[in-house]
């Protein structure tokens, strides 16, 4: 038996050849191969298939506790569709001195005719309200290849020659980012796997770059609190847009209610006549009703005219909870639902609704984007 003393080039754990149901499993005739990969990355790499194999956030910040003490920058990647979702809320607590970059990814899926300029500086009140000082905000698409050359500018900036930690959330597009970061780079030939299922990288993965320092790829944490991680594969690819979404308007009075598949339902209980913009993935169909009968409604058509996800699906889904949201007179909000999209409140009337979500969801009150 070879003994094997060899990190994964895809998610950094240690290689091993005895149990293939352990982490880290090769197949001894693979290990001529390079990069060697574990068979738990090639297969995603080969069949997108996902092992639930996943860091918590304890796991995560444990990782990350040592990241004051070395010499860095730390880029977070967050998606732009769900940023509440994905900013790492503790991350100021860990970096110590060292700068951070926020890399605000999958921009290609605002509408067509959004203003970039007032999004980079929404993002910027917005990270100081969680108390996390950034030196850039760069906007970019790691799959339509926009903004990436923004990205390195502004790496080359503000790295001063040192080691540069990428971290992000599950499905925030980090491995499509560091594999463009490595061809930039350096001269290896290996590329991280990219994979749309969560937990693809487990441990630190440490790339040489040409000048002798390294980026650091960190697994991606997995927030209990997105859709996107409480739903199947199937339905994954409806509740996350491929392409830019069409913002959907209605005029509502109070007392109605639209339904988005049977993962969201949005109350208008009271308040003046007044629309709302609907930014969610338009593969999921929206379904007005009287709010008297949105109960009704719900039991009698879920998982079949109120779908994704199918009744199956539903079953394993937690049941849907209330969350009761004020919205204040005078300015402008959107309510985000943390995997799903966002609501735009469009008049500064005021109005109290009711958004219900598979429990565990966050929804969120802020300041509004777009």
């Amino acid at each position: 038996m070879q003994h094997v003393d060899a990190a994964c080039a895809g998610c950094g754990v240690k290689l091993q050849t005895e149990n293939a149901d352990k982490l880290g499993y090769v197949p001894q005739q693979a290990l001529d191969r390079t990069p060697v990969i574990c068979q738990r990355c090639f297969r995603i790499k080969n069949y997108n298939d996902m092992s639930g194999n996943t860091l918590n956030q304890d796991d995560f910040l444990k990782l990350l506790g040592h990241v004051g003490s070395t010499q860095s920058l730390v880029v977070n990647i967050v998606d732009i569709f769900d940023f509440e979702g994905t900013l790492i809320s503790g991350l100021a607590r860990f970096v110590g001195n060292n700068p951070v970059v926020l890399a605000v990814n999958k921009i290609d899926l605002l509408p067509k005719v959004t203003n970039f300029n007032r999004i980079v500086n929404w993002v910027q009140r917005q990270a100081k309200e969680f108390g996390l000082k950034v030196v850039d905000v760069v906007l970019c698409s790691a799959k339509q290849n926009m903004g990436f050359e923004r990205v390195i500018e502004s790496l080359d900036k503000h790295r001063d020659g040192r080691d540069i930690y990428v971290v992000g959330a599950t499905n925030v597009g980090k491995s499509t980012l560091i594999n463009r970061l490595i061809r930039d780079y350096s001269d290896l030939d290996a590329e991280l796997t990219t994979s749309q299922y969560p937990g693809t990288t487990l441990d630190l993965v440490k790339i040489p770059l040409d000048d002798g320092t390294f980026i650091i790829d960190t697994p991606g944490i997995v927030y209990t609190h997105r859709l996107t991680e409480l739903v199947n594969k199937q339905d994954l690819n409806k509740v996350m847009p491929e392409k830019p979404i069409k913002p959907l308007v209605f005029q509502l009075n109070e007392k109605q209610t639209i339904f988005f598949g049977g993962f969201v339902r949005f109350d208008f209980v009271q308040g003046q006549r007044q629309s709302f913009t609907f930014y969610v993935s338009n593969a999921l169909s929206p379904h007005r009703t009287k709010l008297e009968r949105a109960d009704e409604l719900y039991e009698e058509h879920k998982g079949e005219l109120l779908a994704p996800p199918s009744r199956e699906a539903l079953e394993l889904l937690p049941k849907l909870t209330k969350h009761p949201v004020r919205i204040a007179k005078g300015k402008l909000y959107d309510v985000s639902i943390s995997g799903l999209g966002w609501v735009k409140v469009n008049s500064d009337a005021g109005a109290d609704l009711v958004i219900h979500v598979p429990k565990g969801v966050k929804v969120a009150v802020r300041e509004s984007m777009i």
